[in-house]
């Protein structure tokens, strides 16, 4: 069965740019993983610093494998940008 996977972001004051550019530089690698059926950023029409990334994949598993495979260092970075905890959920 096919999921949805919607994960939040909310970049810290003066950080939404950065995030941005962070989060789509990601999309080609996401949306080439094996399971990966379509990947998009979006930006919310009244607050620039809040970000969704909608993933639609075969199987939460491989959803899981592909997170495994990004390069943990670069993720680390990425916190800098936040102003809350990423938030995501999986949907079916």
């Amino acid at each position: 069965m096919t999921v949805t996977r919607i994960n939040e972001f909310q970049a810290a004051e003066g950080k939404a740019e950065e995030l941005f550019n962070f989060l789509t530089s990601l999309m080609s690698s996401i949306s080439s993983s094996k399971g990966c059926l379509s990947c998009e950023l979006l930006r919310h029409t009244e607050s620039s610093r809040q970000f969704l990334v909608i993933e639609k994949w075969q199987s939460v598993e491989e959803h899981q494998a592909s997170v495994q495979s990004f390069p943990k260092q670069e993720m680390q970075l990425a916190m800098q940008f936040l102003g809350a905890a990423p938030k995501g959920n999986y949907y079916f």
